[in-house]
């Protein structure tokens, strides 16, 4: 099986497309997406190791340190989306739905 985000980011419209799929100790992760900044980062993104990204106390995952370097702005979705997929990959989450609305009242 492989776990799927589809990820609208918003404002930008840029959307993207990550799948993932366990391949032993380690996860591949294909990303598709119409920004040029995440195809930056998903070249760097290739494989992870799943219990490095989501269970290190006190170091950021990879996926924030790579966002980072590759000018992902702090409040992209993508990084939390490919965290979501491999939570559900891995079978630490169920796949649901995740949304935030931004509205001003």
């Amino acid at each position: 099986m492989t776990a799927k985000a589809h990820i609208s980011p918003g404002v930008c419209g840029l959307q993207t497309i990550v799948s993932v799929q366990s391949r032993d100790s380690h996860f591949a992760i294909a990303i598709e997406s119409d920004c040029c900044m995440v195809r930056r980062f998903a070249s760097e993104l290739a494989e992870v190791d799943p219990w490095s990204e989501v269970w290190i106390p006190g170091a950021p995952p990879r996926i924030w340190q790579l966002a980072a370097k590759h000018g992902l702005h702090a409040a992209c979705p993508v990084p939390v989306g490919i965290l979501k997929a491999i939570e559900v990959e891995a079978g630490l989450a169920l796949p649901a739905h995740v949304s935030i609305a931004i509205s001003r009242e």
